[in-house]
């Protein structure tokens, strides 16, 4: 049994995050936690912090917070045949965001967080919005970050973007060999360098590592030179037609470079595909 963490802010947005995870799991027996949290603010008072009162706020915002989560389980049982394999339950909180995420991972013994996000608005051109960055910069635990226009389809290809620096655990790459197997999926992994040049020895013994590990799958690797691993991977993906990116939080050459860059005017797939990114679970 799957436990899966839906965060949502009752917004279309969140809403289609939700819709892709019930197809995306839609054969995998799961508990579903539909999580509202009304996050703590400070205010500015000379110079100090002052967190707004706890019990006010759980009495403001919880009560009606919670009818709002009664009617989204409505919506979930309207649009979507009823699914033997699922199992929902409401969660509210008044706190942190973060923090609240990251009780419930470690009380509900969450497998995967699901969280939608819309992506570049106005001045503030990211290709995540800052509660889901929060998240998987924050949160050890394997998120499935669904922009606003994503739908679900058949993932036949997985683009996994590597410099091969990293050790991979099998624990780290396990949700991406779950991914695999219950779709059906072939993976892209995807080498970037700025010039063509060979492996170092380490390099090689992770890449060696990952081609043992999914062997049972129908997996390419790729070597790509190209010294803009953005335009680098807009191409691949644009070019492969991938279907989702993953890749892993402590790679932060590639994490950062691809999930947190000012340049989405120019990366069109980012409203589209989903990113898997992965962590070592928390302890």
């Amino acid at each position: 049994m799957k436990n899966i963490l839906l965060p949502t802010d009752f917004s279309e947005n969140s809403w289609n995050a939700i819709a892709y995870a019930l197809k995306f799991f839609e054969k995998t027996n799961c508990n579903f936690y539909v999580l509202h949290v009304n996050a703590l603010s400070y205010i500015a008072a000379n110079d100090s912090p002052y967190v707004q009162d706890k019990d006010f706020g759980e009495n403001t915002f919880t009560k009606p917070a919670k009818k709002q989560l009664a009617t989204l389980l409505k919506r979930i049982s309207t649009d979507f045949p009823e699914n033997q394999n699922h199992q929902f339950f409401k969660l509210t909180d008044y706190n942190f965001f973060v923090e609240s995420v990251r009780h419930q991972v470690s009380e509900k013994n969450i497998d995967m967080i699901v969280m939608g996000t819309k992506g570049a608005t106005g001045l503030r051109k990211v290709i995540v919005g800052s509660n889901a960055a929060d998240v998987i910069k924050k949160v050890k635990c394997p998120t499935l970050v669904v922009p606003e226009e994503a739908a679900f389809v058949d993932l036949d290809e997985i683009a996994f973007p590597t410099d091969y620096y990293l050790n991979f655990g099998v624990d780290l790459l396990k949700p991406l060999y779950n991914i695999l197997a219950v779709h059906k999926s072939s993976l892209q992994v995807v080498h970037i360098t700025n010039k063509v040049e060979d492996l170092s020895i380490g390099q090689q013994e992770n890449k060696d590592l990952l081609n043992d590990y999914f062997n049972k799958f129908k997996t390419k690797f790729y070597n790509l030179a190209n010294k803009n691993v953005e335009d680098a991977i807009e191409c691949f993906v644009q070019s492969r037609d991938i279907k989702m990116v993953a890749m892993v939080a402590k790679n932060l050459n590639y994490f950062q470079r691809i999930l947190f860059h000012s340049k989405v005017e120019e990366i069109t797939y980012h409203t589209r595909i989903p990113f898997l990114v992965m962590h070592d679970k928390m302890n």
